[in-house]
């Protein structure tokens, strides 16, 4: 089942179910080596159809208890959603007071520096603070990815600190500057 969450101008972002996990999986293998500077490892099986159709359904999970709202990019031409560009993350959500979450995003490699990241996550943001009503989301990014802190940066995300050894990629420990983005219609 796919549902269709929301369009910019050349894009199509929606929710998936265990039903695309080859579709996942060949974005996946396609970008294994233009992911892995900025994820943690990927677990041998990782790569496998069962992996991806046991991981959708787990978001699927979360996703109807409101712990994340992950969208898959597709581009407008692609009517059979057979080619998944990109995925963004709003993922840790916290309720109640908090009202926060943690943002995540990647591109496929022969779509980067054609503006699709700016565009799918000015929709996304504007929908998770409409009609999830957050207050606040945080980005946290290793300090030598200049093009996503140059991205959050135009959207409007402040620095607010450092958090050494913060999050252990491709095997490393590894420091990342945290920006936030609050709801200021809240």
């Amino acid at each position: 089942m796919l549902e269709k969450i929301l369009e910019s101008h050349r894009l199509q972002l929606n929710v998936l179910d265990y039903t695309f996990a080859e579709q996942v999986l060949r974005y996946y293998t396609r970008n294994r080596q233009h992911f892995q500077k900025a994820m943690p490892l990927m677990k041998d099986d990782f790569l496998t159809l069962s992996y991806q159709q046991i991981l959708l359904k787990q978001q699927s999970r979360e996703y109807n208890e409101g712990r994340l709202f992950k969208l898959w990019l597709f581009d407008k031409s692609d009517t059979a959603y057979q080619k998944i560009i990109g995925d963004i993350s709003f993922n840790n959500i916290v309720w109640g007071c908090f009202l926060s979450c943690h943002l995540g995003y990647k591109l496929d490699k022969d779509h980067e520096q054609q503006g699709y990241m700016t565009e799918a996550l000015r929709v996304a943001i504007a929908h998770i603070f409409r009609h999830f009503k957050l207050h606040r989301i945080e980005a946290n990014i290793m300090p030598l990815n200049h093009r996503s802190i140059s991205l959050i940066e135009r959207l409007g995300f402040k620095k607010e600190g450092f958090s050494p050894d913060y999050l252990k990629i491709n095997g490393q420990w590894e420091n990342h500057i945290r920006y936030a983005l609050l709801n200021t219609e809240m």
